[in-house]
């Protein structure tokens, strides 16, 4: 019975987890005009990093909770990297998958075309500085001594400054990556903020959106652990897929919404966005704090994150800047793959 509770639970977060990612993309947007920020820094910035921050906790927990609580260090340690290496994993499959999926089903609903015209520059510099940090925490896993794994961990950090820096500068201000026909602000809508306020209402809703996402997803990662002990799933499974599925989720409801609002750019920069920062900052703590030894599923991991966004990378380049839904439904084949590896490693 506790099961079931637990379950319907699951679902109530989940729904609750949505709406909060509509106020929260609704807060950026309007955040976004206000800084005089493009499109491409308002996806690839704001709203990856700070949809991010849910699941960059779950391998803090895990890892500095084992040494403040006392519990096996070793367990901590081996779910925090699989916590760190199954965000960009979950990004570059599973969250490729949804986006194209909404391209698919929103276009036969007639409310936008199946070709996605992606802003190249933005794209290309989300998915070089993710191929440059993602291969430096690879590369880093060899290091045998602790001191050059706290330089690499200093080097990711200096990295994803540099992107921040480049993102937010050199962002096109023309028509085409503007923010335009935006909904009003919710919290304006219903509290009727003075206009003059409308900074203030806007960064409350936005941290009143963000705190709830995180709240929600922490809570929905404990039902999810719930039901792995009552039913003796694997530890493995919890730090590689279901965490990181539960903590993701705001990046693909956000990118849904703004797919349906024919926001490509945004929709795309949210998610190579996060896949920036979580192969920096979760990776560097990740270095500092445990022995960055990859294992073999670790390594299937990594190989089929580089072959997920290698096929999405190359449809960009051959259709000149046109993104094809197709490429990205691919990453929901490489999911697969890699839920076949790890029941066979199971079983």
């Amino acid at each position: 019975m506790e099961v079931i509770f637990s379950g319907i639970e699951i679902l109530v977060v989940l729904i609750l987890i949505v709406l909060a990612c509509i106020v929260f993309t609704n807060a950026v947007e309007h955040l976004g005009e206000e800084l005089n920020l493009s499109e491409g820094a308002v996806g690839s910035v704001l709203a990856a990093v700070g949809t991010a921050l849910p699941e960059t906790l779950v391998p803090l927990v895990a890892i500095i909770g084992a040494y403040v609580g006392g519990s096996s260090i070793s367990t901590g340690e081996e779910i925090g990297i699989g916590a760190i290496l199954g965000a960009p994993f979950l990004l570059g499959t599973l969250a490729f998958f949804v986006t194209g999926a909404a391209v698919i089903l929103f276009a036969r609903a007639g409310r936008r075309n199946k070709d996605m015209p992606v802003n190249t520059v933005i794209m290309f510099r989300d998915l070089h500085y993710f191929a440059i940090a993602y291969s430096v925490s690879v590369f880093s896993s060899f290091i045998p001594y602790k001191p050059l794994k706290y330089l690499m961990a200093g080097l990711l950090l200096v990295i994803y400054l540099i992107y921040v820096i480049k993102t937010i500068r050199t962002e096109c201000k023309s028509e085409e990556c503007s923010l335009e026909d935006l909904e009003p602000l919710y919290l304006i809508n219903l509290a009727r903020f003075p206009s003059r306020f409308k900074l203030q209402a806007i960064i409350f809703q936005f941290l009143l959106a963000l705190g709830g996402i995180i709240v929600l997803a922490h809570i929905f990662v404990e039902h999810i652990k719930f039901i792995s002990e009552v039913f003796h799933i694997n530890p493995l499974i919890l730090s590689l897929i279901i965490a990181p599925i539960a903590t993701e989720l705001p990046e693909k409801f956000n990118s849904v919404i703004w797919i349906k609002n024919k926001k490509d750019t945004l929709a795309m920069g949210n998610i190579t966005g996060a896949m920036v920062f979580q192969s920096c900052i979760p990776t560097a703590v990740g270095l500092c704090l445990t022995p960055w030894v990859l294992d073999s599923t670790a390594w299937v991991n990594i190989i089929i994150v580089y072959l997920s966004v290698a096929v999405v990378y190359i449809n960009i380049v051959l259709n000149k800047g046109i993104l094809k839904p197709y490429a990205l439904i691919s990453g929901g084949f490489f999911y697969l793959i890699f839920l076949g590896y790890i029941g066979y490693k199971i079983f």
